[in-house]
């Protein structure tokens, strides 16, 4: 597990065993995760999306606690996934980082709760499966616009983006913020510590 920029994003760079019959990896090892977050994914919800080439999803996030961390590969194409640290009062407010997932690298992408999550699929049928903490909940669930110009998040060149309904009526960053709909770092801190079994001392 590599740690991102991001505090709460890793990702997972497995070794690809293949020979003529094909490959085999292990995209997901518990004690791993648990030993670079501090604490286990809690499994409640398996979700597979299938996207056309150009088709952008996000950026979507949890209301914490609880949240939503996700645990994020992709078995068929290619995706360029993003992490979007949203959490107001972060030392990485407002920043995102990029990491390509595809069917012959087979990185996986570790978001803990809080954090904002999109990707864009650079191949037809880019098949995305994730693990996910917390089953949906519709009324604790809520997206942020993918294009919006404050974030600039860089999305391949060459490619239209193709949004859905809720995503491409989404509000900005600053929107957000203004109608309290961000986590807070504090908050969100506080939720990892609990769940590490600790007690954090603000400072």
């Amino acid at each position: 597990m590599r740690e991102l920029s991001i505090e709460g994003a890793w990702v997972r760079e497995p070794e690809v065993f293949e020979d003529d019959r094909g490959s085999f990896h292990e995209w997901f090892r518990a004690p791993d995760l648990t030993a670079a977050a501090g604490y286990g994914l809690g499994l409640a919800q398996a979700n597979c999306s299938v996207s056309a080439r150009g088709t952008l999803r996000g950026i979507h996030f949890a209301d914490v606690p609880p949240g939503q961390a996700k645990y994020v590969t992709c078995v068929r194409g290619a995706v360029l996934d993003v992490v979007v640290d949203i959490r107001t009062g972060s030392p990485t407010y407002r920043a995102w980082e990029a990491v390509r997932l595809d069917d012959r690298e087979r990185r996986a992408l570790h978001l803990a709760e809080g954090l904002g999550h999109a990707f864009m699929a650079l191949t037809d049928d880019a098949t995305v499966v994730y693990l996910c903490s917390r089953g949906y909940a519709p009324a604790r669930e809520h997206a942020l616009h993918p294009l919006d110009p404050d974030l600039a998040i860089d999305w391949p060149a060459g490619l239209t983006p193709v949004l859905s309904a809720r995503d491409a009526a989404a509000p900005t960053l600053a929107e957000a913020e203004r109608g309290g709909l961000l986590p807070s770092y504090a908050v969100c801190r506080d939720w990892y510590a609990a769940l590490r079994g600790v007690t954090y001392a603000r400072r």
